[in-house]
């Protein structure tokens, strides 16, 4: 059964990332805000893929255009899955 989380992103771009996911599957992902043609490419490129695969893929990510220097928008996408992840648990 597909659900949908909401994650409020911090120190970037985009202003938050709907995430539809189906088990550990990701289904759909939209951010709000950020580089249209970054952002639509990420979701494009982790939609069906496992949240552990997509995790270990964007987790380490930087954007020098990011308040603190220290994240970026595939990076909060990492934060969401693991987020998703620990609310399971």
């Amino acid at each position: 059964m597909e659900q949908t989380f909401t994650y409020q992103t911090s120190d970037v771009c985009s202003r938050s990332i709907t995430i539809v996911y189906e088990g550990d599957t990701v289904k759909k992902v939209t951010f709000v805000g950020g580089c249209p043609g970054n952002t639509l490419g990420v979701s494009r490129l982790v939609e069906g893929r496992k949240m552990d695969e997509v995790i270990a893929l964007l987790e380490n990510i930087v954007c020098p255009g990011s308040r603190t220097r220290k994240t970026s928008c595939p990076m909060q996408l990492s934060l969401a899955l693991k987020q998703i992840q620990q609310n399971r648990e």
